[in-house]
């Protein structure tokens, strides 16, 4: 155990590893912990070896899903080019057919007509496109194309900013947590009663009503900062480690967006064989009031190939999530163990190998959860906003509210570790409760709060690109008037949605840090000893915190 960590014998209890629940997790410590597992001759030697990074050959893991996944795949590619291949040429011609009484059958009949109309309706939607050439649209554009070009070096400077000022940026973005809401609250308010149009569409009694509840928002916006006060130093120091381990490893933010981008090329082709699924069919005859008439009418095998396009666009949706996560964690851990002076030069294309490869399954697991958690989570959800009451509908919701709750419990930090390791999905799982229960630290929580403030600052951030895109660019350069507004709006969404993910890498950044701490204090190893001095100062598990009373009373 490290220095910081205590008197071991104090933990004597918790620490005891006789139990067979503690495999390849046992706390190589003092002497007086050890000697009683040695002396036990039943016990496992396997529970002796050291979690660390796996930095040689790993043999493949979990491969039932991973063929599993890679037969959906091939199933949603094979089925999507056979539809192409067999669709139907004279979909959307229902005006072509025709009830034929004698064969009791649609009949086609010419074609000229209609190919006609095709022709003329797409010469007039081709005209009316090009001659949508207003200055709204040219302002748009330009204003959205340079805030992606700039969102690069701003991501870059922020992350610069967090490594070497951290202390500063936050502590001069917190009272903008509350000025900025503020500030826009009033405006609006001003805005909307100065203008006539909007203030008889909105009532003063509404408009006022709005600015109250508003106000009580902001006051709890207030409240979350004043109850956390005490942690803010404390996530202080835990983002300035994440972003010194970040910018170690710059080279995440061309491989991130280029895996997205992946992911985007891939759904292209699927998006595709939607389309043409719908091509796959018929016209039939049908009786209305004593009529007929010709409808179209799907092959039966589309709905089907509907469902398994969309499953397998879900689940590969999750497999990239994970597979982010999974990259991120192993060249952090790479960082992390290695020395100084012998950091892997190509740790981030060992871990995309290692994604690719060998850890595949264990990454198409994670995300075949995530996408069952997601998509029950999103049922649930509907059924209480459609019929929110009934005591059998509050069960319900109970019952797959607390197993959606177990699954994110198992999911927390494993992926991370698998990254680490190697190990599979299921044994990721338990070394990870396992390895974070024996060192008294929280396999559910790490520091919130460092979350909500980056959130909040990439926030204040882009609401001040926003307004000085507003009215130092638009209102200087151009006339859009309140168009502007609206451009600065969207030349914000983009702007906030790319810091989010710089957010999420952050996250991801700090959580692995997290599980290679653990690692460090189950082996009394420092191998970061400025990552020590922070994550030392983190709260440790409830649970343990609760058996370790009685435990040093027995003691």
């Amino acid at each position: 155990m490290a220095a910081d960590d205590g008197d071991p014998s104090k933990f004597a209890a918790i620490y005891d590893s006789s139990s067979p629940s503690h495999p390849l997790l046992s706390k190589p410590s003092t002497s007086a912990l050890d000697s009683p597992r040695r002396s036990d001759p039943e016990s496992d030697p396997t529970q002796f070896l050291q979690i660390s990074y796996n930095f040689g050959p790993r043999p493949f893991k979990d491969i039932p899903f991973l063929l599993l996944f890679d037969l959906l795949v091939l199933s949603t590619f094979a089925f999507g080019i056979f539809s192409v291949f067999h669709r139907n040429s004279d979909y959307g011609s229902s005006s072509s057919f025709t009830y034929d009484f004698t064969s009791s059958s649609c009949v086609k009949n010419s074609t000229f007509a209609n190919n006609n109309a095709y022709w003329a309706s797409s010469t007039v939607m081709y005209g009316l496109l090009s001659s949508s050439d207003s200055v709204f649209e040219k302002n748009l554009i330009w204003t959205l194309v340079v805030t992606l070009i700039l969102s690069a070096p701003f991501c870059f400077s922020v992350l610069l900013l967090l490594k070497h000022y951290t202390k500063q940026i936050v502590y001069a973005c917190l009272p903008l947590f509350v000025l900025f809401p503020i500030f826009f609250n009033v405006y609006w308010f001003v805005a909307c009663t100065l203008s006539s149009s909007c203030s008889h569409s909105l009532p003063l009694a509404y408009r006022i009503l709005v600015l109250v509840f508003l106000f009580l928002v902001i006051g709890i916006i207030v409240w979350i900062i004043v109850a956390n006060w005490h942690r803010i130093e404390l996530t202080i120091q835990i983002i300035g480690v994440a972003s010194d381990a970040l910018s170690k490893n710059l080279k995440l933010f061309l491989v991130l967006p280029l895996l997205t981008l992946g992911l985007v090329v891939y759904y292209a082709p699927i998006v595709v064989f939607l389309v043409f699924a719908r091509f796959n069919g018929k016209f039939v005859p049908r009786e209305l009031d004593g009529d007929y008439f010709c409808e179209w009418q799907e092959d039966s095998w589309v709905p089907a190939y509907y469902a398994l396009a969309i499953l397998t666009m879900l689940w590969s949706l999750a497999v990239m999530v994970e597979m982010q996560v999974y990259v991120i964690s192993g060249a952090i851990a790479q960082w992390y163990f290695s020395k100084e002076d012998s950091i892997p030069k190509k740790c981030i294309r060992s871990s995309l190998r290692n994604a690719f490869g060998q850890s595949f399954g264990t990454i198409c697991v994670s995300g075949l959860l995530i996408c069952i958690v997601r998509v029950v989570r999103a049922i649930v959800d509907n059924a209480r906003e459609e019929n929110p009451q009934g005591i059998v509908n509050l069960v319900l919701r109970c019952c797959a509210n607390a197993l959606l709750g177990a699954l994110d419990y198992l999911n927390k930090f494993t992926i991370n570790f698998a990254a680490i390791t190697g190990e599979a999905y299921c044994t990721s799982a338990k070394m990870t409760y396992e390895l974070l229960r024996r060192n008294l630290l929280s396999a559910v929580f790490v520091e919130t709060v460092s979350t909500r403030i980056l959130t909040g600052i990439v926030s204040v951030l882009s609401a001040a690109y926003a307004v000085a895109q507003t009215w130092a660019v638009l209102r200087g350069v151009s006339n859009l008037g309140k168009d502007s507004y609206l451009v600065a709006i969207l030349a914000w969404v983009v702007l906030i949605v790319i810091l989010a993910f710089f957010v999420h890498v952050l996250d991801d950044v700090i959580d692995t840090i997290y599980v290679c701490y653990a690692i460090d204090r189950d082996k009394g190893d420092v191998c970061k000893q400025e990552v020590h001095e922070v994550y030392v100062h983190l709260p440790i598990s409830r649970s343990t915190r609760s058996s370790l009373i009685p435990n040093a009373l027995n003691a």
